[in-house]
């Protein structure tokens, strides 16, 4: 039984958990198993790039099943929320420079949207981690603070 404190776990967000954690499985193993694609946009800035792409595809991983886990269950959202704000500038890069001539080309299409939905997931990570309720419900307002009407 529910506590009043802790509301029972909606259907949709246990849908949207799994579906979020088999994304970032997935994504983490292709960045382990290929990095070469991720290397390709990855901004000049940082440094060790192949290394960064290895260590993001086990943060990926550990994402994955730190959301299936109740115990790990809101760390996970919060990382995966941060991983997904982190990786941005690459998505950014990725759509003003493209990829070399001979790699698949995708345009504004493909790149305009992901942009436009990154912020989205973010939330569903710190949704699908139980961090915030939609549209920011009582978990939000404890995390964001009181909401103040002028």
């Amino acid at each position: 039984m529910p506590s009043a404190s802790r509301p029972r776990p909606t259907r949709g967000r246990d849908v949207g958990r799994w579906v979020l954690a088999a994304i970032y499985l997935v994504a983490g193993i292709f960045h382990l198993a290929a990095p070469d694609p991720f290397l390709l946009i990855t901004p000049e800035w940082v440094p060790a790039p192949r290394q960064v792409i290895l260590v993001t595809g086990l943060c990926e991983i550990a994402g994955a099943v730190g959301l299936i886990s109740r115990r790990l269950r809101r760390a996970a959202g919060i990382g995966l929320a941060l991983y997904a704000v982190l990786v941005f500038p690459a998505n950014i890069k990725h759509a003003l420079d493209g990829l070399p001539i001979g790699e698949v080309q995708l345009g504004w299409w493909y790149h305009l949207p992901r942009l436009a939905l990154q912020p989205m997931l973010v939330w569903w990570a710190l949704f699908a981690g139980g961090v915030v309720d939609w549209p920011f419900g009582a978990r939000g307002r404890r995390i964001l603070g009181p909401v103040r009407h002028p």
